[in-house]
């Protein structure tokens, strides 16, 4: 696997990492001695066009306004004929079509039938940002990494929120470190979970036990 193709499929989906940076950041409650109610954004995403198919439905016709942004490049690092021309086409067309949309009179003027025609409106006016930069290079990639970073941190400070600490991870961390030798236990435990916890915990239990008699799977081994 040559450079390139290393970067490209390290960076093929990015935005996990800006996932990973924006959602569990600033969508907390505010700091105490701060006024401010206000809330991170959340976002999600799909490189190339996967994401046509599964949300960009949402963004043009949803009934919330979602801003969006498209990241995009001139030169593929792995060239394929025209594909990259026809992915670019796909990015400028959507971008494109959540700003201007489609009226009805440009619906009706397609010789759609009247009763599909609210369906085929678009109100347009969706904001999105594209980003076109030449090529996805380490710089680049870390230039995008840092634009979303900084936008965490200045929102942080804005709110009294210290946008890169994981107290709710944490919390789940230490919960885990009690449910492993209860799901470990070769003796039946003590639970004193919630009822929900405590019920999953005996379904799994008895799930391994039913494993180890009738043979259906193999016990797990475990390496700390």
């Amino acid at each position: 696997m040559n450079r390139a193709t290393r970067l490209a499929h390290r960076a093929g989906r990015p935005i996990e990492g800006a996932t990973s940076t924006v959602d569990k950041s600033n969508n907390r409650p505010a700091h105490k001695n701060s006024n401010s109610s206000a809330k991170g954004p959340i976002i999600w995403g799909e490189p190339g066009t996967n994401g046509q198919h599964s949300f960009y439905q949402l963004i043009h016709q949803g009934t919330r306004l979602i801003p969006c942004d498209f990241i995009a490049f001139g030169h593929a690092l792995t060239p394929l004929g025209r594909h990259h021309e026809i992915l670019l086409a796909n990015v400028l067309a959507q971008a494109e079509a959540l700003a201007f949309g489609k009226t009805p009179k440009e619906v009706q003027a397609e010789g759609v039938p009247a009763g599909l025609v609210p369906h085929r409106v678009f109100e347009g006016n969706r904001p999105s940002n594209l980003i076109l930069a030449d090529r996805l290079t380490p710089t680049i990639l870390g230039a995008l990494v840092a634009l979303y970073e900084h936008s965490v941190f200045t929102q942080g400070v804005i709110w009294g929120i210290g946008p890169f600490d994981q107290w709710g991870v944490e919390l789940g961390k230490a919960l885990a470190q009690r449910i492993i030798p209860e799901l470990e236990s070769r003796t039946v435990p003590k639970l004193a979970h919630d009822s929900s916890t405590n019920n999953l915990i005996r379904r799994y239990r008895k799930m391994q036990e039913s494993g180890l008699t009738t043979g259906t799977c193999e016990p797990s081994q475990n390496t700390r």
